[in-house]
């Protein structure tokens, strides 16, 4: 019939219509679930992906049986066979969050504690995060449990204390992360500042040498001092974060000259190290000093996007938002991605059998927060041995007051009353940062925090009541045999604190009942510790979980926490000559301990950069004791003493757990 093929051809275009307006909704759904091999075409990508594409709806099938075969080897225990298969599984579905999840935690936990050393456990933990970090989220960017569980694994594995590893772990973290940005500025504007000149440094090099053509001089020449060591390792050259590590050492050397040249490194790295020479005589050129700041800063950019899959402009936005994060911190990055998942990928989990998901992603954020409340400050040397210090950052806690406010509200109707379970947080993290404020002497502010306290959940509460209408002190006692019952791995921090107080309140203006009130405080602190029931439990690799993160005597704990405060750049250099100068009748042994190269070194640097140093020297603000020999040698056998009456003990232990 004549009017058959126009019909055909109207109803053909109807269905090709049709099928065009139900197209985005079904891709829509479609993403929502994961289905999709990638998350996005990419042009040059790599063979396996072109693979499991080609492999269709078999892939699906495929990755079934493999899975089930993952968990039965699971639970033999065949953690290094279950690694291959997971591996494989992740090349033939990227999209499926679960298997990456799993792939980095068997790792970051399971493989790792099956190896010997602790290089090889860290380099473990480091493969399963940045697994997950670098290729899993590529592929799963808007996957929030996937999110959450990177967050936890910083939070838990690197800054937790439940590996037996975990010092060694944050003294490798802190380290790799101080070679790739740096120590941070100190104020938070500064910090803001620094990282915002990472955001808007050229996305490419092309671009950064047409805008600064010097550039092109810097990198030729640092390039080319490592050119011959890379043709006999055949490598090729790249201005990546090798380059930042070999920066990183050299602007550290750079920033501490004196201990390094005490130490003997500065002629080290130059001998072993060909670029720390190049860039030495690049920085001492007034026209290539500028241009050699630029390309650390665009390295730095591109060493985040590309290998750390990190947006420098959300890392300074959250700084803006939540305060002084410094990235050598675990913490921060822990923040980092429970926040990215909250912002990003709740598309996902709008369901409310997925309320859950969302609640246990903002705990995670929120417990970020409250850590690095606790111990968010960094104080590092690169070139030790000893882990890095870190201590309280009270700038995160009215932060942390206004966060709960924001998830309380956000999760006040979910079922199983998930908004009551942030009171429970913020009535423990307030109560923690009262004994914190009291610790460091700000008395006025901890009373404050109580007050607040008692406002929020005592007699401001419904119904009210008494329990935050007692005094100060008696509170701070209460909380402290509390919390160190349950959380010994704190106690450094509270012995530090009070001593911290009692230098600079009792000490500095000669209060000797101030001190007295410090020092037994910290030794109450000690004794709890002491009395933990894991105290004596060592790991396979020798060391003590616990006890090996305080000194074994009360008498140790005071010189290591003087060494930390004379060369604190947080305290006034004013406040720490007068308590150098007096300590010597509160305890004659702590200056001896601290007459060292490293001391003199740390004091000698900030003493330049003081105004003190105007109308002073360094010997006046901070003399060096007449009878030091003697003093020094008097020292030097109360410590072998100690640990020889240490090593009877052992002895004594042991042949007392033979019989």
């Amino acid at each position: 019939m004549r009017w058959a093929r126009p019909l055909g051809l109207i109803l053909a275009v109807l269905s090709f219509v049709g099928a065009g307006a139900l197209l985005p909704d079904l891709e829509q759904r479609t993403e929502n679930a994961g289905l999709r091999y990638t998350d996005s075409v990419v042009e040059g990508a790599p063979p396996w992906v072109a693979v499991g594409t080609a492999i269709g709806a078999l892939r699906g099938l495929v990755v079934d049986v493999l899975w089930i075969k993952v968990n039965l080897m699971k639970e033999e225990g065949d953690y290094f066979e279950v690694m291959a298969l997971s591996d494989l599984i992740t090349k033939l579905q990227p999209r499926f969050a679960a298997v990456w999840a799993y792939h980095g935690h068997n790792m970051a936990y399971n493989i790792s504690v099956a190896t010997h050393t602790l290089e090889e456990r860290w380099d473990w933990v480091r493969a399963g995060v940045r697994l997950v970090q670098n290729e899993g989220l590529r592929h799963n960017p808007a996957d929030l449990v996937l999110h959450k569980e990177l967050a936890f694994w910083y939070a838990h594995k690197i800054e937790g204390n439940s590996d037996d590893a975990h010092l060694f772990y944050k003294r490798e973290f802190t380290r790799e992360w101080h070679f790739m940005l740096g120590e941070p500025p100190e104020t938070l504007e500064d910090r803001i500042a620094w990282l915002r000149a990472i955001e808007d440094a050229p996305g490419s090099l092309p671009l950064l040498l047409e805008l600064e053509p010097r550039c092109i001089e810097v990198r030729d020449r640092l390039l080319s001092s490592v050119a011959p060591l890379a043709e006999q390792a055949g490598v090729n050259l790249e201005l990546d974060s090798d380059f930042l590590l070999e920066y990183g050492i050299w602007d550290a050397i750079r920033q501490n000259p004196t201990g390094a040249a005490l130490l003997g490194i500065d002629d080290q790295v130059t001998a072993e190290r060909p670029m720390a020479k190049a860039l030495e005589e690049i920085a001492a050129d007034p026209n290539l000093r500028g241009p050699l700041d630029q390309l650390v800063t665009f390295v730095r950019r591109r060493v985040l996007e590309d290998e750390y899959n990190l947006d420098p402009q959300r890392m300074r936005r959250y700084t803006e938002l939540y305060g002084p994060l410094d990235w050598r911190n675990g913490q921060a990055h822990a923040l980092y991605w429970g926040k990215k998942g909250e912002e990003g990928a709740t598309a996902r989990v709008a369901a409310d059998d997925d309320d859950y998901k969302r609640l246990n992603n903002d705990r995670v954020v929120l417990q970020a927060l409250q850590a690095l409340a606790r111990y968010g400050r960094v104080r590092f040397d690169p070139f030790s041995t000893e882990p890095p210090v870190r201590t309280q950052e009270p700038r995160f806690i009215d932060v942390i007051d206004r966060e709960f406010e924001y998830y309380y509200t956000k999760h006040y109707d979910v079922k199983g009353a998930g908004g009551e379970t942030f009171i429970d947080f913020l009535r423990n993290f307030m109560s923690s940062s009262i004994r914190e404020a009291w610790r460091s002497g700000e008395k006025d502010r901890a009373q404050r925090l109580l007050d607040r306290l008692d406002e929020r959940f005592g007699r401001g509460a419904v119904p009210p009541n008494n329990a935050y209408a007692i005094d100060l002190e008696i509170f701070v006692r209460n909380e402290v045999k509390q919390e160190l019952d349950s959380q010994p791995h704190l106690a450094p921090t509270e012995a530090r604190g009070a001593l911290y107080v009692g230098f600079r309140a009792g000490v500095a203006p000669d209060r000797r009942e101030v001190w007295e009130q410090a020092l037994t405080y910290t030794a109450q602190v000690h004794r709890i510790f002491r009395g933990n029931e894991f105290y004596d439990y060592e790991t396979k690799f020798g060391s003590g979980r616990i006890k090996d993160l305080m000194p074994p005597t009360l008498e140790e704990v005071v010189e290591v926490v003087f060494l930390q405060f004379i060369t604190d750049p947080t305290i006034p250099l004013l406040d720490r000559a007068q308590v150098w100068q007096r300590v010597d009748s509160y305890n004659p042994w702590l200056r001896a301990a601290a007459e060292r190269p490293s001391i003199r070194s740390a004091l000698a640097q900030q003493f330049a950069r003081s105004e003190l140093s105007l109308n002073n020297t360094l010997e006046q603000l901070f003399p060096v004791p007449v009878d030091l020999e003697a003093r020094q040698a008097a020292y030097e056998r109360r410590v072998r003493d100690r640990e020889a009456e240490r090593e009877q003990d052992r002895k004594s232990g042991s042949i007392q757990r033979q019989n």
